[in-house]
C-alpha cells in the first residue's frame, strides 16, 4: 500500500497507545494493533472476566471467567503470544484524576472503550490538557458512535467531546443490560476506531474523518455528521476550566450491562484477611487480584485499592450501604 510503506511501519512501531477499557471494543481494538505491530500498548481495566462476556469479548475464554482474571491480566497473556515484540503494560485500574496523568503519561494517542461518560468527560478533559488525540467509541443494542478528537489542530480545530454534550445525558439511558448488544456492532465501532488509530499513527492524519460516524447495524442506517465548530463557550477546550480531571464530579458508576455499581474507595485491603473475616458470613473466594464475595443477593468484588464493584444493584444508595456494612466506612 503505498500510502503505508516503511515510513508508515516505523511510526506504528514507535507509537504508545492507551486503551481505557477491555471490553467489546478494547479486546479487539488491542488484538489489531498487536498484530499490526504497534509499539507499546497499555490496557486500563477495571473489571474481571465473566461467562456473560464472552459472546463479543473475543480475547477470553471460559476458563478466564472460571479464574475471575482481571481483564487487562488476560488480554495481555494472550496479546504477548500474538506479538512478543510489543510491549504490553497490563493495568488493572480503574481510570481517575488521580492516576490519569501516570497511566496516559507519552501517549501518542488514546482509544476508548469504556461504558459511561464519566471516564470519557475525563479522558476528554486530559486529551485538551496534554493535547493529546483521543478516538471515542460506543455501542449497545444495534447500534454504535465514533468520533476522532484532535485537540488543538490546525487553524481550525475541531470541537472537543464536551462541545459535542456540555453535560452528562439526562435520564435512564439504555445499558447493555436493559437493551443487551449485538456482537456485530461492537466489532463494527471498534473496526473504525482502529482505521481512524492506524491512519492518525502511521502519519496519514489527511486520510482521517472529520465526521461524526453512527450506524444501526440492525436497521442498516448509517450516518456521518459533520463536526461542528467548537463550543466558544465549552469550559474544556475554550474555558479549559478541566472540572473532571480536577476530580470535582467522582460519583458511583453503574456498569454497562452488570446490574451493578462501582464504589470508588482509597484505602488498601489485605485481600487473605478480608477473606477470612467474611468467610462466616457467605461464600468467599480470593486470589491475588481480587476477592468476591456472595451475600444473597448480591455479589461484590473488592480490588486491593478498595475499589468495589456491587452486583445485583443499579441503586448508587444501596450499593454503598452494602460497601459500608461488608467494609466499613
Amino acid at each position: 500500500m503505498p500510502f503505508w510503506g516503511d515510513n508508515g511501519q516505523k511510526s506504528l512501531s514507535a507509537a504508545r497507545v492507551v486503551i481505557i477499557g477491555c471490553g467489546a471494543l478494547g479486546t479487539l481494538q488491542a488484538e489489531a494493533l498487536v498484530r499490526a505491530g504497534v509499539g507499546q500498548l497499555v490496557l486500563i481495566d477495571r473489571d474481571f472476566v465473566e461467562i456473560s462476556n464472552l459472546h463479543r469479548q473475543f480475547l477470553f475464554t471460559e476458563q478466564d471467567a472460571a479464574d475471575s482474571l482481571p481483564k487487562a491480566i488476560a488480554a495481555a497473556r494472550k496479546l504477548r503470544a500474538v506479538n512478543s515484540e510489543v510491549q504490553i503494560d497490563a493495568e488493572v485500574a480503574d481510570l481517575e484524576p488521580s492516576n490519569i496523568s501516570d497511566l496516559c503519561a507519552g501517549a501518542s494517542l488514546i482509544l476508548d472503550a469504556t461504558d459511561n461518560f464519566e471516564t470519557r468527560y475525563l479522558i476528554n478533559d486530559y486529551s485538551v490538557a496534554t493535547n493529546t488525540p483521543w478516538i471515542y467509541g460506543g455501542a449497545v443494542g444495534t447500534y454504535g458512535i465514533s468520533a476522532t478528537f484532535l485537540p488543538g489542530a490546525g487553524s481550525n480545530p475541531r470541537a472537543c467531546f464536551r462541545c459535542l454534550y456540555p453535560d452528562p445525558p439526562a435520564g435512564v439511558q439504555p445499558t447493555c443490560e436493559t437493551a443487551g448488544v449485538l456482537s456485530a456492532i461492537t466489532m463494527l465501532i471498534a473496526t473504525v476506531q482502529v482505521s481512524e488509530a492506524l491512519k492518525l499513527l502511521s502519519g496519514n492524519s489527511s486520510a482521517l474523518r472529520n465526521t461524526i460516524y453512527t450506524n444501526d447495524i440492525w436497521k442498516n442506517r448509517t450516518r456521518e455528521a459533520p463536526f461542528p465548530e467548537r463550543d466558544q463557550e465549552c469550559q474544556a477546550c475554550v474555558q479549559r476550566n478541566f472540572e473532571w480531571l480536577n476530580g470535582l464530579h467522582r460519583v458511583p458508576v453503574s456498569l454497562c450491562g452488570r446490574n451493578a455499581v462501582q464504589i470508588h474507595e482509597k484505602r488498601v485491603v489485605d485481600l487473605a484477611e478480608l477473606s477470612r473475616t467474611l468467610a462466616p458470613l457467605g461464600p468467599v473466594r480470593h486470589n491475588e487480584f481480587a476477592l468476591r464475595f456472595f451475600p444473597e443477593p448480591y455479589e461484590i468484588t473488592v480490588f486491593p485499592d478498595g475499589r468495589a464493584i456491587i452486583k445485583g444493584t443499579t441503586d448508587p444508595g444501596v450499593a454503598r450501604s452494602i460497601y459500608a456494612r461488608y467494609l466499613g466506612q
